[in-house]
C-alpha cells in the first residue's frame, strides 16, 4: 500500500507526496535536495525564483541520485558526503506532470565556483524562517507541504547535526 499526502502547491496544482520508495516513477525526471552543512541549511539563490534548496532536472544517462549530487555541486559548490532518499512527489500542472525525488544531503565541504549555473551560489542559514510561505525572497518551491513534511521526516529520522 502506498501512503500519499495530497495537497495543493503554491500555484494551486494538485500535489501527491509519498515517503514510500518511488511510488510514482522508478526514473523521475527531477530532484529536490534538502542540504545541511556544519549545522546550517544550505540553500541556493536562484536567479529567477529566489532562495530554495538545490535541485533540477535529471539529465539523459544519469540516475536521480547522480542528478541530486550534480545539482548540489552546480548550484552551491557543495560536495555531498551522504545522500538519503526521503520521498517522491507528483505535481499535476496545467501543461504537464512533474515527478520529483526528494533527498536529504549532508555536505562535506563547499567549494567556491566561478559559475553557479542558474543561481547566485550558496546561502547558509542557521535556521529556516517560520514565515517562508509569505516571504517573497523564497522560491515557490519552498512554499508547499513538500518542504514542511520533508523537514518533519528529517527531524524524526536523522540527526539535526552533521554527525552520522
Amino acid at each position: 500500500m502506498v501512503s500519499k499526502n495530497i495537497f495543493q502547491d503554491y500555484y494551486g496544482n494538485k500535489v501527491q507526496f509519498s515517503f514510500n520508495d518511488h511510488p510514482f516513477s522508478e526514473q523521475p525526471k527531477h530532484v529536490f535536495v534538502i542540504c545541511r552543512y556544519e549545522g546550517n541549511w544550505l540553500l541556493t539563490d536562484h536567479v529567477g525564483r529566489g532562495l530554495e534548496f538545490p535541485g533540477g532536472k535529471v539529465e539523459v544517462g544519469e540516475t536521480a541520485r547522480e542528478a541530486a549530487i550534480r545539482e548540489v555541486d552546480e548550484e552551491t559548490g557543495g560536495i555531498v558526503r551522504s545522500l538519503h532518499y526521503i520521498g517522491q512527489y507528483k505535481v499535476k500542472g496545467k501543461a504537464d506532470t512533474i515527478i520529483k525525488n526528494v533527498y536529504y544531503a549532508q555536505i562535506q565541504e563547499i567549494k567556491k565556483k566561478k559559475h553557479y549555473f542558474e543561481t547566485n551560489g550558496p546561502v547558509l542559514l542557521k535556521e529556516l524562517p517560520t514565515h517562508i510561505k509569505s516571504d517573497h525572497h523564497y522560491s515557490f518551491i519552498m512554499k508547499d507541504e513538500v518542504l514542511t513534511q520533508s523537514l518533519n521526516y528529517i527531524k524524526k529520522t536523522h540527526s539535526s547535526s552533521d554527525e552520522e
